[in-house]
């Protein structure tokens, strides 16, 4: 049995804002211009309560890209 395309839950996703232990919902997708490549995503995992907090902080600092709800696509490797 292969599990290549197999779509899993996101159970052991965990939320990356600093001391938070929840289930992460959201990938918060982003890069830095300045160091990347236009292309190049970075993922935060964000769970419904701080996703607005690392949004703000991305978008603040011209650096948001995206934000998906877990499940809809796959992270890409970065």
């Amino acid at each position: 049995m292969s599990l290549s395309n197999t779509a899993l839950p996101p159970v052991d996703l965990v939320c990356s804002a600093r001391g938070c232990t929840a289930a992460a919902t959201t990938d918060v997708r982003w890069n830095n211009v300045k160091i990347h490549t236009p292309e190049r995503r970075k993922h935060w995992l964000a769970c419904d309560e701080h996703t607005p907090t690392l949004s703000d902080y991305l978008s603040a600092r011209g650096m948001l890209r995206e934000v998906v709800p877990l499940g809809d696509e796959a992270p890409g490797p970065d």
